[in-house]
């Protein structure tokens, strides 16, 4: 991965739902200036959701998602509505686009609810209106779906500049990611970065949340010390004065906190990522749940990307071993990767779930909102992997003023 772009998954993401064949591809194109999108006169020309990362001035760099009809049908358009809406969990802002001539039906009003549901914001897009304009349709099919609506041709461009201008301004105001690491420091501090580098290490580059974090530390005035755990005692050593704080790979969490002194904090990239990510309170009192855990219960562990397994891989060989030392016996395991996300989360007693680098924060808040709802605890790769070295409340030090104090 080259790190000279901003990473996908901190982009805003811009999902265009509709119909088949209403022109959401031709609505792509026509906002980016660019033939990005395969565009057919045949319905369910697209039939996965195609991600265009680029920059879309004034509002900067974004996803464009183009999905299959919400009305695709048959067996395979069952799987491919099915994908549609998976999207939706990753949607930061929606395009709702119809065709002129149709109007607002059954499958724009259920779209809108959904969304709605979802608190997306959305906007809707009136298309083909050099084929068939609106007139005075437009304010009641404002009034019906109950957001924002333009009419544009994607053909002609008409109506684009007012598309973007809705776009900029229903952006989601709270999408600026929240700091990694840079509110924990101030200018001069010396942060120390742990990077075993090992098998599981991509060859010749970090990892995007070890790259990411240097980056915060940099914005902030800081400076970034970054050593392989058997150099740490040494970097201690040559160091003037103690670092602000030591975070490491939640796997060298164990060797790690036997080295740095307990006055100085110390956690984890995968903790930094859980609050950037996510939510660190949910995540932690998953990683509290363990104890009550019993053999033969079942874990879910989720990854949001797909990846090369190494032969003692974490999600699939160290953390199953871990938790079934911890509550002494056997337990049942599950595994899911990439965009896919079980929906039977009930069944399980805890839900275990990768640091999230390759998804956005909405896919994630949305997974563990959807874990908090059906009642299942749910903690991150390295949360519970500091909970599991007997260094969790050490690795939440940093944090304790946004963090409530351990329960009972």
């Amino acid at each position: 991965m080259t790190m000279d772009k901003t990473p996908q998954s901190s982009r805003l993401h811009i999902g265009i739902f509709g119909r088949r064949n209403v022109g959401k591809s031709s609505l792509i194109n026509a906002l980016t200036n660019q033939d990005v999108a395969l565009v057919s006169e045949i319905p369910g020309t697209t039939t996965d959701p195609v991600y265009k990362a680029m920059e879309l001035l004034p509002l900067g760099p974004v996803v464009l998602i183009d999905t299959a009809g919400i009305d695709d049908v048959g067996r395979l358009g069952d799987l491919r509505v099915r994908r549609t809406l998976r999207v939706v969990n990753s949607t930061d802002l929606a395009i709702l686009i119809m065709d002129c001539q149709c109007g607002v039906g059954g499958y724009e009003r259920e779209l809108a609810r959904l969304l709605r549901s979802r608190r997306i914001p959305t906007i809707a897009v009136a298309n083909k209106s050099d084929l068939a304009p609106p007139d005075g349709r437009l304010e009641s099919w404002r009034e019906e779906l109950g957001v924002p609506l333009v009419a544009v041709s994607a053909l002609t461009r008409a109506g684009m500049e007012e598309l973007l201008r809705l776009i900029v301004e229903h952006s989601p105001s709270e999408f600026a990611d929240p700091p990694i690491i840079g509110d924990l420091l101030s200018a001069g501090d010396v942060v120390v970065l742990v990077v075993p580098i090992d098998s599981g290490m991509p060859k010749g580059r970090l990892i995007l949340p070890q790259v990411q974090t240097i980056r915060d530390i940099l914005d902030n005035g800081a400076m970034a010390l970054v050593v392989k755990d058997e150099e740490l005692d040494a970097a201690l050593k040559a160091l003037g004065r103690p670092p602000r704080l030591v975070v490491t790979d939640s796997q060298a969490f164990g060797r790690v906190a036997a080295i740095v002194p307990d006055g100085v904090p110390l956690t984890g990239f995968s903790i930094l990522y859980a609050r950037y990510k996510g939510d660190l309170e949910v995540l932690v009192g998953g990683a509290r749940a363990v104890d009550d855990l019993e053999p033969g219960d079942r874990v879910l562990i989720a990854e949001a990307c797909t990846h090369h397994r190494q032969s003692d891989d974490i999600g699939r060989v160290k953390i199953p071993r871990l938790l079934c030392r911890a509550v002494g016996g056997e337990l049942r395991f599950t595994w899911s990767s990439g965009g896919g996300y079980p929906e039977d989360l009930p069944a399980y007693r805890l839900v275990v779930h990768c640091g999230g680098c390759m998804i956005n924060r909405k896919e994630m808040l949305y997974r563990i909102r959807a874990a908090e709802e059906a009642g299942v605890p749910i903690v991150n790769y390295g949360v519970l992997l500091a909970k599991m070295h007997g260094v969790l409340e050490r690795a939440l030090a940093p944090f304790e003023r946004v963090l409530p104090p351990p329960r009972g």
